[in-house]
């Protein structure tokens, strides 16, 4: 972590982390510029590259602060004695509501760096690029797939069902951040019906 960027205004800092996570959420690692993170955190190239070096400094700590964050926040969220497949979706919904008040655009950013091509950033977040997926399959492992029909989280039918609650989640969160006056709780109001119309269809 860079030290002394903390001592910063939280105000500011918090300035700085939502534009760089915008920027390289919607551009990805290669084609995110610094001129634009600048323009959306209202500094000077200068201040940025004070305190990161450069764009893939940027982009380490970048990473290192938002995926620790959010796994604090993911883990704290969810009742590991919930068994019910929906009810566990429907936690994890609030507390990634819970950073997105904070920092809108950090689940977005976090799975692009998923879907991240290039090797410098790739590179950069090796040794800890897995926690995130990692943490999201944790939070699921005590779901009770039997009841809603399906023989484990290993089925076919299960990892269909995960990838369309995870889509839908995703697709939701693009529509909304689109919206200038974005609001995390009218999110997840949202993507809560879908789950409830999920669940209607599922649970027998």
């Amino acid at each position: 972590m860079n030290d002394k960027f903390f001592d910063l205004k939280k105000e500011k800092q918090d300035r700085m982390i939502n534009a760089a996570l915008k920027v390289f959420a919607l551009n990805g690692y290669r084609h995110a510029s610094t001129d634009d993170i600048v323009l959306e955190a209202g500094i000077s190239k200068g201040l940025l590259f004070h305190y990161f070096g450069s764009k893939i400094g940027l982009y380490e700590f970048l990473f290192d602060y938002a995926s620790h964050f959010a796994v604090v926040e993911l883990q704290s969220g969810v009742r590991r004695e919930e068994t019910g497949y929906f009810a566990i979706q429907r936690q994890i919904v609030a507390a990634e509501t819970t950073l997105q008040r904070q920092y809108p655009y950090i689940i977005l950013y976090l799975d692009s760096v998923l879907r991240e091509t290039s090797d410098e950033a790739l590179d950069a977040v090796a040794d800890a690029r897995h926690l995130i997926s990692d943490c999201y399959d944790s939070l699921l492992q005590n779901a009770d797939y039997r009841k809603l029909g399906f023989d484990g989280p290993e089925s076919d039918d299960a990892r269909r069902l995960d990838n369309l609650v995870r889509f839908t989640r995703q697709g939701l969160l693009r529509s909304h951040l689109e919206d200038k006056d974005f609001s995390a709780d009218a999110l997840q109001k949202e993507i809560d019906s879908y789950l409830d119309f999920l669940e209607k269809v599922f649970v027998k």
